[in-house]
């Protein structure tokens, strides 16, 4: 038999025998547009029109109303921090949104507006913003799971009186949905309807949400219904995987393949990586460290951030636990882990084939038991950096990316320097 048929029959058994349902098509994602074959929130169902008001409201500048300084307002939005291109995270280690200036080339320039803001100014987070590329399937966000009624947050409701945030789980709603009530408000953009009307929103908005009486229509909940609808779209069915799991065997090359088999068996990627956006609503203390022990913008040691899971469920045997997170257009942004420190896919395989842990305030007992040497050869090693950076990254994520927004502002940022670096000058 043909090495290249031998290498694509091997792999189609190992995921088939790693996948939930026992089948290799478990992990065929939706077409880009098939709304109803996405999961959603039963209080939010999916229409294209809502998918279209949430991707402009998304990128444009122009609900960025509460900035802390007059030379923040109007100047950043939710793509400034997720940016299509660098897999829908920040194109730096550390998003800024209020408080930042400069984009670069893919958001690499991004750094403190340092003549007006001081760091505990930045809107700035000590975590690294997850991809929001296919999490339609996660039904617990941020790096902790804290936010989502259901699914493994079920039983923590004891919880979530504790923090004004999770208390936004007593709503009920699934994980995307709950955490962009709040993140509309953390990351300081304002809805109300002179704004929506001022920036052109007034119609469209009133036609997605015509169901919602006109007292209650214009605020942060419904404003989050379309974010999420919007989000709930980004799907990477582009991505050479998805083409070669549809019967194109000649979409991987045999290094590709053969990082593939890697992936589903003596790397064991899919011992965490199972679920249908190759992440999982598992956590797991890899012993990794936090973005305060870097350089970094208003991070500190303290922030609970820092104790993954633990942070959230107050249970010591949860501390430094993080989710694992979603794979695909993983080489697109190079910065990893929660805290950013690794800076290429190739370090990230070093690092989980050695399997030793570098952050001192994590104790090798917390360490997750699936956290083992891989024994991986150099060889090894470069074809499941092949399949991680090459199979599974969609090359076209822009399309998700409006051509314009309504208020005419230069977008994701609108900054000075970014307006010259974006070209809308």
């Amino acid at each position: 038999m043909d090495n290249t048929i031998e290498l694509d029959d091997q792999l189609r058994r190992l995921i088939a025998s790693e996948s939930p349902d026992g089948n290799a098509s478990y992990y065929i994602l939706p077409e880009t547009g098939d709304l109803d074959n996405i999961p959603q929130e039963p209080l939010n169902p999916l229409t294209p029109e809502k998918v279209e008001l949430g991707k402009m409201m998304f990128f444009d500048p122009g609900l960025a109303q509460d900035a802390v300084h007059e030379s923040g307002i109007g100047t950043y939005s939710c793509g400034t921090c997720h940016i299509p291109s660098a897999a829908f995270r920040p194109g730096s280690f550390q998003g800024i949104a209020d408080g930042g200036a400069a984009f670069g080339v893919n958001g690499e320039n991004r750094v403190m507006n340092s003549g007006d803001y001081t760091e505990a100014e930045l809107d700035v987070q000590s975590a690294r913003p997850l991809s929001m590329i296919n999490v339609g399937f996660v039904e617990n966000t941020f790096w902790n799971g804290q936010f989502g009624a259901g699914g493994i947050n079920e039983g923590t409701e004891d919880v979530w009186d504790t923090d004004a945030v999770t208390q936004l789980n007593h709503l009920g709603m699934s994980g995307i949905e709950t955490q962009n009530i709040d993140g509309l408000v953390t990351h300081r953009i304002t809805i109300n309807k002179p704004l929506l009307e001022e920036l052109g929103y007034i119609e469209l908005y009133d036609q997605v949400f015509a169901d919602v009486p006109e007292e209650d229509r214009y605020n942060t909940t419904t404003a989050s219904f379309a974010f999420s609808a919007y989000i709930r779209s980004i799907i990477s069915d582009q991505a050479p995987f998805q083409d070669w799991l549809k019967g194109n065997n000649d979409a991987l090359s045999e290094s590709e393949k053969r990082g593939g088999v890697l992936f589903f068996s003596k790397a064991n990627c899919s011992n965490c990586h199972f679920g249908k956006n190759l992440g999982s609503l598992e956590f797991h203390a890899l012993g990794v460290n936090d973005m305060y022990q870097l350089p970094s913008y208003d991070a500190h040691p303290e922030d609970k951030r820092n104790l993954g899971r633990g942070g959230f469920t107050l249970n010591p045997e949860d501390n430094f636990k993080f989710k694992v997170p979603g794979l695909y257009n993983v080489g697109d942004a190079q910065f990893y882990f929660h805290g950013a420190s690794r800076t290429t896919l190739r370090e990230v395989i070093d690092y989980k084939d050695l399997a030793q842990k570098e952050n001192p305030n994590v104790a090798q007992e917390q360490m997750s038991e699936k956290f083992l040497p891989l024994g991986l050869s150099e060889e090894e090693k470069g074809d499941l950096l092949a399949f991680l950076d090459k199979s599974l990254r969609d090359p076209d994520m822009e399309r998700f990316q409006p051509t314009s927004v309504p208020s005419g502002l230069c977008f994701p940022n609108n900054d000075p320097q970014s307006q010259q670096d974006l070209g809308c000058n």
